[in-house]
């Protein structure tokens, strides 16, 4: 394993990493995976309480996608999607226009790459619209959206974001509604309200140069998990009506299930409308990665609606959407996908989901209550909490003191967060729950 670690070192430049710290923090040496768990090349087990970060659902080596792929590799590996189609792709389409109410999916390989299509998508449609001025994007303070230069132009994470700068297109962050940031006695609902008046009054003065406004619904992963009340979703849908600027549904980390509903933006409470009618939150786009295929092949997908749709359909071929990749809807991974979507259908997943949350929580109380712990919070299958007197390097030393336990956690910042993969057992989660409160029990971590 130690040559495998130093090999790692030498040929593999890790991502979101300070290399000079593997000499003293090593990676973890993974040789093979089981439900849950991890398994070193010695044998010894830990458990993923991260979903190897968010895109594993259904465990390790999960013998009903494994099966999926294995068919397809007997039928066609790849074939390029200008030109040509195949029935995963297709049918993926399909069923994930009947779970959104979106049709017309565009493939991308990974998260950044969906931001990506639907920022170039929505300054697309303004163009063909007639509107070419509007392209200017909004999206929330503390939001991440990814990494390559479009998709960090509407991040708003400073260590990722800094250093580009320069390469970056200019864009305007709304307050964010993280009821963290509530006035004393304010509630989450009251703030986020509130938060929704400040992107009513810039709407109001820059809707003719906005073309998008992009959220990530409910949890705002990379800035520790802060989580909103839905009904900030309701104004922001009412507003981009109202100003004529998409809405930008970034379901790339809460997608799936994670929030406890399939999608997050499912949970905004209905638009009303004249008369005794609502309708329902839906935005123009759904970015959508992580675990669209459980953890096993990378692939992304926008979806978008008719109406975006029709505007670049015609005879010029500058009016389409020339953007694409080699692997853009690769049959594998549409496989992984469809494999996906019909372990969701078979064991209720989403049912069997809230009635877990609530026994998790349970599990966790201990740690909810402990004199370290700050805003512990809870949404689906994601929990998280702020460590008060969290020093510079909290993160990496509760890291390895968890990894010593057999748990697989990687704070951000102060912010511990736990996103097991769903098929994680409550004696999983009991023994989670253990090696956390160990932890926070440690005065040196």
């Amino acid at each position: 394993m130690d040559d495998l670690l130093s090999r790692s070192r030498a040929a593999v430049w890790h991502p979101c990493t300070q290399m000079k710290q593997l000499e003293a923090d090593p990676p973890l040496a993974i040789a093979r995976g089981e439900g849950p768990w991890l398994i070193d090349p010695d044998g010894r087990r830990y458990l993923d309480a991260i979903s190897s970060w968010w895109v594993n659902l259904f465990g390790h080596c999960n013998p009903r996608i494994n099966a999926a792929i294995i068919d397809q590799l007997g039928k066609i590996e790849h074939v390029m999607l200008a030109g040509a189609t195949h029935e995963p792709v297709v049918e993926l389409s399909e069923r994930l226009a009947q779970l959104t109410g979106l049709g017309h999916a565009f493939y991308g390989s990974d998260g950044a790459s969906a931001t990506e299509i639907a920022l170039k998508m929505s300054a697309h449609f303004w163009r063909n619209a007639g509107q070419p001025e509007k392209n200017g994007f909004i999206s929330l303070k503390n939001g991440y959206h990814g990494e390559t230069v479009g998709a960090l132009s509407v991040t708003d994470i400073p260590l990722f974001k800094a250093t580009y700068e320069p390469l970056l297109r200019y864009t305007v962050q709304m307050p964010t509604p993280d009821a963290r940031l509530a006035a004393p006695g304010e509630t989450a609902e009251a703030y986020a309200l509130r938060c929704a008046d400040a992107l009513e009054a810039h709407l109001a003065g820059h809707a003719a140069t906005t073309a998008a406004l992009i959220v990530e619904p409910l949890v705002q992963g990379a800035t520790g998990m802060a989580m909103y009340h839905p009904v900030y979703l309701t104004r922001a849908r009412e507003l981009c009506d109202r100003y004529q600027v998409h809405l930008i549904a970034d379901e790339i980390a809460v997608g799936f299930g994670r929030t406890g509903t399939m999608f997050a933006f499912e949970q905004a409470p209905p638009l009303p409308l004249a008369g005794a009618g609502i309708k329902t939150v839906r935005p123009d786009f759904i970015c959508l990665s992580k675990g669209i295929t459980g953890g096993y092949l990378p692939l992304s997908a926008v979806l978008t609606t008719d109406a975006v749709y029709v505007a670049f359909y015609g005879d010029a071929t500058a009016r389409g959407f020339l953007h694409s990749h080699s692997y853009t809807g690769n049959p594998l991974a549409c496989r992984a996908a469809l494999a996906v979507l019909d372990i969701f259908e078979t064991d209720r997943v989403i049912a069997t989901n809230r009635i877990k949350a609530l026994e998790f929580t349970k599990l966790l109380a201990d740690v909810a209550a402990h004199s370290r712990v700050r805003h512990f919070r809870h949404l689906g299958m994601v929990w998280a909490f702020d460590v008060a007197d969290a020093t510079a390097g909290f993160s990496a030393r509760f890291h390895q003191s968890a990894l010593a336990r057999g748990v697989f956690i990687r704070p951000i910042g102060h912010t511990v967060y736990v996103m097991p993969p769903y098929v994680t057992s409550a004696d999983d989660m009991r023994a989670l729950a253990e090696a956390v409160l160990a932890c926070l029990d440690n005065p040196k971590i």
